[in-house]
């Protein structure tokens, strides 16, 4: 009988990320959640779009993140918007606080996902805003790499 491969645990991704930053370096931080949001999660009702992280006061935050608020939470529902605590070293926050007070450095979430044990984690990036240009140069050369690939294949074949 043939294995099959670990279940996609990926709740949601910013897809938006490698087209409008350049991506430097990455971490994985877990999440603090309230039970409601661990369920939503769960559901894959979460969006990244205008999400982003920030150090302050030597703790990670995730801003801007949307959880649905869970269907059958009823009162004890949390807020969909809510800022949330993310959990890294703190040997990698003391790297990343200088590299983020730099100009034009930011630190955007790529992606969120389960753990094998279950735990929700969160990819964050350090990134640098791509200029318009920067966006036409990508374009080009991912342009340029499937023609080559389509020629390969064709001639290969």
């Amino acid at each position: 009988m043939a294995k099959h491969g670990p279940p996609d645990t990926t709740v949601c991704r910013n897809r938006k990320a490698a087209h409008e930053y350049h991506l430097l370096d990455t971490i994985e931080c877990g999440m603090v959640l309230v039970g409601t949001e661990v369920k939503s999660l769960r559901d894959k009702a979460a969006s990244l779009d205008e999400a982003y992280a920030r150090i302050e006061r030597d703790e990670l935050w995730l801003i801007g993140c949307h959880i649905a608020a869970y269907a059958f939470g009823h009162i004890n529902n949390h807020d969909p918007t809510r800022r949330r605590k993310l959990l890294a070293r703190r040997q990698e926050l003391r790297k990343l606080k200088p590299k983020v007070e730099q100009k034009g450095l930011t630190l955007v979430p790529l992606r969120i996902y389960f753990s094998e044990r279950g735990l929700a984690k969160v990819t964050i990036a350090l990134a640098k805003g791509k200029s318009h240009g920067d966006k036409r140069e990508s374009h080009k050369t991912r342009d340029h790499q499937r023609e080559m690939d389509r020629a390969l294949r064709r001639g290969g074949s």
